[in-house]
């Protein structure tokens, strides 16, 4: 019995603990256990509607709050805008003071225009941000982040670069077609300009936004008619930007690159474009 009991002594003693088993394991089964997680994180979800809706108007209010409490720096704005001014004439582009007098003259186009700035910037982006959420829910997260990455390093053009828009600008006989035809909406002219940022004109969100919208749609939309729309609507808002005299060329070019990083980021994350992912989500 003795001998025995030495025997299962000696057996216990012999076989290694718990610890040194979990240590001669491989570390492949934690990494990919990370790695099941990294892709459950980045695998689009049905979106919930409360939480969009939440997250949407706070990424809003705070995109406001930081835009309206960069420091309205007059004068380099104004020098900023001069350089803009100037550079497009090196460059053969500084036609926007002919296209602002020229559209002025029309009243119902300009007065249109007017609207169309104050109004459409907001209506079809919320627009396609609602029809991504309903119609193709495995593409909403992807769209969404492209968007808000795009708004979200359009504010460090809004510190770095104060610029002036041109109607803003001595000198140059631009017309602020807001303040002339007295049209209501506008944040940027008449009695609302105290409400926002009168020097966060570069880059162009009306540039950015309505060039997601246009991707975005020409990406997912089936009919052929649409993805012509979707594409016409950011030129659309080019000649309006300009015609309006709220922004330079230029201003537009900063929103494409914002709008380009935006998409970037998205596609890391979700490595796909929006377009490329299900439709639904299983």
């Amino acid at each position: 019995m003795g001998e025995a009991t030495a025997r299962t002594l000696e057996g216990r003693t012999a076989a290694p603990p718990p610890s040194e088993e979990r240590a001669d394991r491989p570390p492949a089964e934690g990494a990919a256990a990370r790695k099941a997680g990294l892709r459950g994180l980045r695998s689009p979800r049905r979106p919930r509607l409360w939480f969009e809706v939440l997250l949407i108007a706070v990424s809003y209010w705070v995109y406001s709050l930081v835009r309206n409490a960069v420091p309205e720096q007059r004068a380099a704005a104004l020098r900023n805008a001069d350089w803009i001014w100037r550079a497009e004439h090196t460059l053969h582009i500084a036609v926007e003071n002919s296209i602002n007098h020229a559209v002025n003259s029309v009243t119902w186009l300009i007065v249109g225009m007017n609207y169309y700035y104050a109004t459409l910037h907001f209506v079809l982006t919320i627009g396609v941000l609602v029809w991504l959420y309903r119609w193709h829910p495995g593409r909403y997260a992807a769209g969404r982040l492209a968007l808000f990455a795009t708004t979200g390093v359009a504010l460090l053009g809004y510190y770095l670069f104060p610029l002036a828009p041109p109607r803003l600008m001595s000198g140059e006989h631009f017309v602020d077609t807001v303040v002339v035809h007295h049209t209501w909406g506008s944040m940027a002219s008449g009695n609302l300009a105290d409400m926002s940022n009168q020097y966060a004109a570069m880059p162009s969100m009306h540039i950015g936004w309505s060039t997601w919208c246009g991707v975005i749609i020409a990406m997912v939309a089936r009919p052929v008619w649409a993805k012509v729309l979707g594409l016409l609507y950011p030129l659309a808002t080019l000649v309006v930007i300009v015609a309006t005299a709220n922004h330079f060329w230029l201003d537009a070019v900063g929103g494409l690159l914002c709008l380009s990083f935006g998409f970037a980021v998205s596609f890391l994350w979700f490595r796909a474009t929006p377009g490329r992912l299900e439709r639904h989500v299983a």
